[in-house]
């Protein structure tokens, strides 16, 4: 028996809501029925581009989905994931979860109570690189981490830590086995009405230290991770998803420090927002 294609469905359909809708349209057995936006214009453009419908309300799409992608602004997050959690319609809700602590706990809390998949769109977690990275590193003691960014007009109404820093947040929580004991942080504005570039200082219970920087003011893009580990260095850049590795070699019989040496880790690179809604969309097909 044929496989039914998954009926899905993107809400807000701007610069990231369009890529969402390009890659969905693109996906073997997924049906990407219909687009959603507020800017009539800009929806019914992407709904001709992507051969699919197009609707300025998104209660239209309750009854014609599988699953949605919402990418709106941070603060209408609450508003409009929880009618699709409600009805048990699973969603992958761009980064972050909400614009407060309060509407953030009310999202999942809805999840967990109708037992429905909720997917944050932390796409830094499918970067080849990233994964490659944790497979080699072993008990790391020291991070560095730098996210800059040009200025661009989106995503203003929150901050630079909710917008850029929470990728490389999650990664290092993912990468040190250790609770965190202390954070201390500072930021400024520059352009917007919220912080543009801050730094933060995160140590753990078991020693190791991570301090990160994220700017989306800087005057060209570098984003990269350096880690300090017990047996190892490992620097990777997030763009080309390359890993550079240095690593202690045999010390001389006669003493002295080992020589280090160093190589490259090719890794195939993909592209994580691809690989993150394939997994959405294999998370619905299989129900894990």
């Amino acid at each position: 028996m044929t496989e039914k294609p998954l009926r899905v469905g993107v809400v807000g359909v701007g610069y990231l809501g369009f890529i969402h809708a390009r890659i969905y349209q693109k996906m073997a057995n997924v049906d990407l029925v219909a687009v959603m936006d507020t800017n009539a214009e800009q929806g019914s453009q992407v709904a001709r581009e992507c051969d699919c419908s197009f609707v300025q309300d998104p209660d239209s799409l309750l009854d014609i989905v599988d699953a949605v992608s919402i990418v709106v602004p941070t603060s209408l997050h609450r508003e409009i994931a929880e009618p699709f959690l409600d009805k048990g319609i699973p969603v992958l809700l761009e980064k972050p979860v909400a614009h407060t602590l309060e509407d953030a706990r009310a999202i999942v809390n809805l999840a967990k109570q109708t037992g429905t998949l909720l997917q944050i769109g932390h796409l830094e977690r499918f970067n080849a690189g990233v994964v490659r990275l944790a497979e080699e590193l072993d008990r790391p003691r020291f991070m560095e981490v730098h996210r800059l960014g040009e200025f661009v007009a989106r995503a203003t109404d929150v901050d630079v830590v909710t917008d850029l820093m929470i990728h490389d947040i999650d990664i290092v929580l993912s990468l040190v086995p250790s609770e965190l004991r202390y954070i201390s942080a500072v930021g400024a504005r520059v352009i917007t009405d919220h912080v543009d570039i801050a730094n933060a200082r995160l140590e753990f219970e078991d020693g190791a230290v991570v301090n990160v920087t994220a700017s989306r003011v800087s005057s060209k893009k570098f984003r990269r991770i350096r880690v300090f580990a017990e047996s190892c260095y490992l620097a990777l850049n997030f763009d080309d998803q390359q890993i550079d590795v240095a690593r202690p070699g045999v010390r001389p019989a006669e003493g002295g420090f080992a020589p280090i040496i160093s190589e490259s880790i090719q890794v195939t690179p993909r592209s994580p927002l691809d690989a993150e809604l394939e997994d959405f969309v294999d998370c619905v097909k299989s129900g894990r």
